[in-house]
Parts: C-alpha cells; sequence; structure tokens
C-alpha cells in the first residue's frame, strides 16, 4: 500500500465528516463522488440543492453518502449570524454584516466545524489562501497551546534510503516567511503531531541551519539554537536536536561525523527549515530534482482540521486532502 492509499486507509478508520464550501467547483463534485465511492469520510457540500444535484448529475454521479446543506436556507443560520456576531462584535462588527459573512460558505463551513456539526474543512479551489484562513482563524481558531498556524509537506519517495521508510516531513514551507525563535518551537512541535497523525512513525525533529552544532555563527543561528532549547523546554518527550546542516540531520555518516553525540544527526525523519525562503525552495528541489511526491501543504495548528487548497489542484488532490484532514480531526 502506498502513503496516500494509507493514508484513506487511515482515515476509513475514523469516519470523519469534512465540509466542502465549495460545491459547485467540478473538481469538488468529482472527489466528493470518488470519497462517497470510497467511503472513508463523509462529506457536506454547501450551496443550492438544485444547482448541486444538477452538477451531481453532470458528472453522472449520484448524491447517495453526500449531504447538502444550503447556507441562505439551512437552520443553523440564525444562531451561526448570532454566534459570529457575539464573537467579533468587540472588533466593531455589527449583526448585519455577521449575517452577510455567514453567507459566504466558507463562513458557515467554518461554522459548522465550531459548533461539531462537520469535524473539518477543505477549501481553497476557488478561494484564495487568505480567505480560507481568515474564515479559519475567525471561527475555527488556534489549538490550545499553539500561536501559529504552519504548514508542512510529507516528501514522499519510496526508495529513499534516509528518512523512515522513504518519507521525510518538511515544515514549514508555505506559510510563514520570518518565523521568530518563539514560533518555529512551535512549527516544530506542530509539525512533529502531524508527522505522527499521517505516518504513523516517532517523529525525529532536525532543526535545520547553515550550521551543525557551532560550525558556523550569527544571528540566524543562535536563532536555531534558541527554538531548538524551546521545543526541548515546552515538549520533553520530543527528540529533537540542532543547529544541524541538511547532510548532517538525514545522511547517517555525515551525521555521525559532523554531530556525534547528537540522538538526531543522521536519523532525522522531520525537518524544520529556519525561515519560508529555504523551506519553499527546499521542497521544490527535492520534489522537481528528486522526484519525490510533496503531499501537502497540510495547515497546523488549528483547533480542528482545516485545510487550504492550491486553486490549480485536481480532484486527486482534493480527495487526498480530506483524508490527511479527517486524520487531523480529534
Amino acid at each position: 500500500m502506498d502513503f496516500v492509499q494509507s493514508l484513506r486507509a487511515k482515515a476509513a478508520e475514523k469516519q470523519k465528516t469534512i465540509v466542502l464550501p465549495e460545491a459547485l467547483d467540478d473538481r469538488m463534485i468529482e472527489a466528493a463522488g470518488r470519497i462517497a465511492t470510497e467511503g472513508f469520510a463523509s462529506i457536506i457540500l454547501l450551496g443550492d440543492a438544485d444547482s448541486i444535484g444538477t452538477a451531481l448529475d453532470k458528472a453522472g454521479l449520484s448524491a447517495a453518502g453526500l449531504t447538502v446543506i444550503d447556507p441562505a436556507q439551512s437552520s443553523y443560520r440564525l444562531d451561526f449570524v448570532r454566534e459570529y456576531h457575539e464573537m467579533r462584535k468587540h472588533k466593531g462588527m455589527t449583526e448585519e454584516e455577521a449575517a452577510t459573512l455567514m453567507a459566504d460558505p466558507l463562513f458557515f463551513g467554518a461554522m459548522l466545524v465550531r459548533k461539531g456539526v462537520a469535524d473539518g474543512m477543505v477549501a481553497g479551489a476557488v478561494n484564495s489562501t487568505g480567505n480560507v484562513l481568515r474564515a479559519g482563524f475567525q471561527i475555527v481558531g488556534m489549538a490550545e497551546g499553539t500561536n501559529i498556524v504552519s504548514s508542512c509537506f510529507v516528501m514522499v519517495k519510496p526508495e529513499w534510503s534516509v528518512g523512515d521508510a522513504g518519507r521525510i516531513v518538511f515544515g514549514d514551507c508555505a506559510v510563514n516567511p520570518q518565523p521568530s525563535a518563539e514560533q518555529l518551537a512551535d512549527i516544530a512541535i506542530d509539525t512533529a503531531a502531524t508527522a505522527r497523525a499521517l505516518c504513523g512513525f516517532e517523529p525525529i525533529v532536525a532543526m535545520l541551519s547553515y550550521s551543525t552544532m557551532g560550525s558556523g555563527a550569527g544571528l540566524d543561528v543562535d536563532k536555531v539554537i534558541e527554538a531548538t532549547r524551546l521545543v526541548k523546554e515546552k515538549a520533553p518527550d520530543l527528540l529533537v536536536d540542532g543547529p544541524l546542516q541538511l547532510d548532517a540531520a538525514i545522511v547517517p555518516a555525515v551525521g555521525s561525523s559532523k554531530a556525534p553525540d547528537s540522538p538526531v544527526a543522521g536519523k532525522a525523519n522531520v525537518i524544520i527549515f529556519p525561515d519560508l525562503d529555504a523551506g519553499n525552495i527546499g521542497y521544490k528541489l527535492v520534489q522537481r530534482l528528486a522526484g519525490a511526491e510533496a503531499v501537502g501543504p497540510v495547515l497546523q495548528g488549528m483547533a480542528r482540521g482545516v485545510n487550504d487548497l492550491s486553486r490549480g489542484c485536481s480532484a486527486e488532490d482534493i480527495v487526498n486532502v480530506v483524508a490527511i484532514t479527517a486524520l487531523q480531526c480529534p
């Protein structure tokens, strides 16, 4: 069983309910039908029931196993408007403004998650990342104990001898340009938790730098040193070390040479980049030059599973992200 199939198999054991707010997009319709057929999650589609029914018919799909909710007609609507207004009135929001936003499927979907009607939400095929994150931040909120929402990719190449069974988790590669030491520590802890949930292995975390254990100096190195200290303080059971150069982190011979006393060097299956430049460039180099599959980006740090798609995503991408979201749900 390959990694993507393993995600769906594990999601099937949890049987979570995921809301898709962008229900009239053809890719969402196709993905919803495939998920209903595979049966690894329950799907809520948001929108006018007749329009969604027509789209399903056009795609040759059945509505069996799918729930359709029209935000404009839903019995949840008034309660959602009142609660959202209560949440945001300290920011000057009026009840009329709350009603307008709650007519937006993104915000209505996020409220379904907040209220436990759905376990998670997947969007971004039509909406921008900023809009998806805004709905998630304002309504679902961040997980207890974290102060930042970040992202990770699972990089997969079965023939790799590094990482864990051909998998290494990279964070943060998509969200935070210049994280502080405190934020970098939270990113490391959250990425380790995501790795455990999606890959099933015990995370071994390397905090990356251009320096290995003092081989270089500078403010950027100091940030990684402090972040590593904070991770050890906040998550004492997590196996983490740094600063480590990439080769020292994942290649056993280099790790034993450059950092012989490190419990992580040469064994890392989770690597944390010091900033977004490094992370984004790093995952794309591995994807394009090494031919690795990049599964993600996976958002982390939300109180419940909320994930953003690329607007260039395929139906297959949506199916995979729904499985990932299901595995992130409590």
